[in-house]
């Protein structure tokens, strides 16, 4: 039986103290997770590391949108994977995919020999692709640690029938983690209905806003759909209820 894991989906310093603080197992480290997340900094990285004592795998992400990349985007993602190999990184998450719909064994094989003996988590790429099934076999034969996933659904407890079954046919050659819409009400129940003991998620806490006594009306410096002075952190307390509830999971059934 797996021992219980919480990772914490983070973009920023104060999010990565909030989840580690909060009980974090593992952190996800990411930028600009208000578009889905691509890579951080190396400065973030080297901050994080030094004020949190957790393992951290980097999201390896170059730009929002699809995973159907090209050979310079490649040619970036393979240099960011050395570069934070370098700094010490536990991991590297990524996941790249063909026109079909299919995982790219070949450029992610690409990937692997850049990542040396880091662990490879196939990330939400996965949830989509054409078969997931098949999808789960390509990232056991490419040697991955974790498939985070959604069970193709808007959130893990939607697609909890499905990661019950990657589960199961998994058995055991690889893990699979739940992520996206992960609360400290629902955890318990995809345990339940999954199995899964291995949970993704960014504790959010509620919006902060922003110190700005100035703002600027009809400016928007980003998706119009987001507030402009809205700031968005994990939140400790939250975080660690998530915690809490994931490493009762030991001693559960």
């Amino acid at each position: 039986m797996k021992t219980p894991l919480i990772e914490g989906c983070v973009d920023s310093h104060a999010s990565a103290l909030a989840a580690f603080q909060g009980g974090a197992d593992r952190l996800e480290l990411c930028a600009n997770l208000a578009i889905g997340g691509t890579t951080p900094s190396r400065a973030l990285f080297r901050q994080v590391r030094r004020d949190c004592a957790v393992k951290i795998n980097v999201l390896i992400r170059p730009r929002f949108g699809d995973f159907l990349y090209s050979d310079a985007e490649l040619d970036e993602m393979r240099e960011e994977i050395e570069a934070f190999r370098d700094l010490g990184a536990n991991g590297v998450v990524t996941g790249v995919l063909t026109p079909e719909g299919e995982v790219d064994e070949r450029r992610m094989r690409r990937l692997a020999d850049s990542a040396g003996g880091m662990d490879i988590t196939l990330h939400r790429a996965f949830d989509m692709t054409r078969d997931p099934f098949a999808a789960l076999e390509a990232a056991v034969r490419l040697g991955c640690r974790t498939i985070l996933t959604s069970g193709q659904a808007r959130n893990a407890l939607e697609g909890a029938e499905l990661l019950g079954e990657l589960v199961r046919r998994a058995a055991g050659r690889i893990e699979i983690m739940a992520g996206c819409g992960v609360r400290k009400e629902n955890i318990r129940a995809i345990h339940q209905r999954a199995g899964i003991r291995a949970f993704h998620t960014t504790g959010g806490g509620a919006p902060l806003d922003s110190g700005m006594l100035y703002r600027k009306p009809g400016v928007s410096m980003g998706l119009p759909s987001l507030p402009e002075y809205e700031l968005r952190q994990t939140g400790r307390q939250e975080f660690e209820a998530c915690a809490r509830v994931v490493h009762a999971l030991g001693g559960a059934d």
